[in-house]
């Protein structure tokens, strides 16, 4: 009599486990790079492009380098590192399909680096897709950027390290992650 309620406590925990929330390790965790497209704006005479490089997440934070080109007014250019924070939470409505609010801090390089506050959407097309809307002041003018975004994971293509002239070959000899797309466009420009 015993063993047909342990069987149906035991499969009564398998279920429960079966709907328990999801951990923190979701499908755009960690194992995943975030790929910013390049977008642009214009200003009074010319256009400011946004650059981002691909960020990698640590600790809630999407963090890689960006560059701000303005033309033809070359002098403003600028780049530096950009951290934007994820939560994990935010990260499950980005999978759900929800659009998620996000900040982050954008610092230049060189001396007197400055930081300045980064506000920006998320807007999921699918799972791996969507649009971001990144706001931002600079002086007295308000820029407002609005690229495309994808996951991508990232491979360990130490094993595809050949000898290279491209910055993605630098990243596969030393083995550092890049993504799928960064690995074919090296492995498209060696001779």
């Amino acid at each position: 009599m015993k063993l047909p309620f342990i069987l149906l406590a035991l499969l009564a925990a398998g279920l429960g486990s079966s709907h328990a929330a999801p951990s923190s390790t979701n499908s755009a965790s960690i194992k995943r790079v975030l790929v910013v497209d390049s977008s642009s704006m214009p200003v009074a005479g010319g256009r400011v492009v946004l650059t981002i490089g691909a960020l990698q997440r640590v600790d809630g934070v999407y963090s890689g380098n960006y560059k701000i080109k303005v033309f033809p007014y070359f002098y403003k250019n600028e780049k530096g590192r950009l951290a934007i924070v994820v939560s994990d939470e935010s990260l499950a409505l980005i999978n759900t399909g929800k659009v998620a609010a996000i900040i982050g801090t954008a610092t230049t390089s060189g001396l007197g680096g400055i930081s300045r506050h980064i506000d920006a959407t998320a807007t999921p097309v699918d799972i791996n897709h969507g649009r971001l809307k990144v706001w931002f002041v600079v002086g007295d003018r308000n820029m407002l950027f609005e690229p495309a975004y994808h996951f991508s994971k990232r491979i360990k293509a130490v094993a595809l390290a050949q000898p290279a002239e491209t910055n993605s070959d630098s990243y596969l000899q030393h083995g550092l992650h890049v993504s799928h797309g960064e690995a074919l466009a090296a492995a498209a420009t060696r001779p």
